[in-house]
């Protein structure tokens, strides 16, 4: 932990989370906030053209964001996703905490800016996340752990430095995976799979009824891909004394030795 505290490179990295994250939540939140065709309460007149413009600006901009800082800080931008690199002994502790918070701190005040510029809008929600009529709290808490499992599963995959066949932009391919996990949720749940993005939005709207799914079911969605990919599909032989090293101390080859440069390792792209 010591080390970390010390190290430029890894504040940089912070500030990038809460960076990327801000607008991350402004640009996909906000294209579900417009003027013509709005979701209030998981509800639109054009349900099916309103889903794919917003699974899609989601994805893209998760892509875009993953692109942007993913050689500064692995771009994970959800603590779900923090939590599958954590379990799968890719960061340490506490910089699986400093991420968790940069990015609920920047969930919220993207949320902030976007209830000033939507202040007009009717029934103005801010995304929040909410059952959809006829879903109860455990098939919610189903749909949210199956749509983050694939979304974690395919940022262990796709980041994965064990693999030489892994091809084209893994920003684009994770960004795609956030955008499956749109259109299968949203008509149930307003698609969490992110709990800080559904944080933000409960804090700024006031709302936390039935919150605790959008919390629950992504730590269990992301701990279970993280098991599954590690210890079944492609197991890893690092022992108990290595995984607690790098939870204390962090990846070694995370940061140079000799002084903060840009060649940290980088989570969001495949080596």
């Amino acid at each position: 932990m010591a080390s970390e505290f010390k190290k430029k490179m890894f504040w940089r990295a912070v500030v990038a989370e809460f960076l990327a994250m801000s607008l991350f939540i402004f640009i996909s939140i906000g294209s579900a906030l417009g003027f013509s065709f709005p979701v209030v309460g998981n509800k639109t007149s054009t349900r099916s053209q309103d889903n794919v413009k917003v699974s899609l600006a989601f994805g893209l901009s998760i892509a875009t964001m993953a692109q942007s800082v993913g050689h500064i800080s692995g771009a994970h931008l959800n603590p779900a996703v923090t939590l599958g690199l954590l379990l799968s002994c890719q960061i340490s502790i506490f910089k699986a905490l400093m991420y968790i918070i940069a990015q609920c701190l920047g969930a919220v005040v993207a949320t902030a800016i976007l209830s000033g510029v939507t202040s007009s809008l009717p029934n103005n929600l801010l995304g929040l996340n909410a059952l959809s009529d006829g879903i109860n709290a455990g098939q919610g808490l189903g749909i949210e752990i199956i749509a983050t499992l694939q979304l974690v599963l395919c940022v262990l995959a796709t980041t994965d430095r064990r693999r030489t066949d892994v091809s084209g932009s893994a920003p684009l391919a994770i960004g795609l995976s956030v955008a499956l996990g749109h259109l299968l949720a949203i008509d149930y749940t307003g698609c969490g799979i992110n709990p800080a993005r559904s944080f933000g939005s409960a804090l700024i709207a006031n709302n936390f009824e039935n919150h605790w799914i959008f919390w629950v079911g992504p730590i269990i969605g992301g701990a279970s891909a993280a098991l599954i990919y590690d210890f079944i599909l492609a197991p890893r032989s690092s022992d108990l004394t290595d995984r607690v090293k790098v939870w204390t101390s962090g990846q070694v080859e995370e940061y140079d030795l000799e002084g903060d440069d840009m060649n940290s390792r980088v989570e969001m792209k495949p080596k």
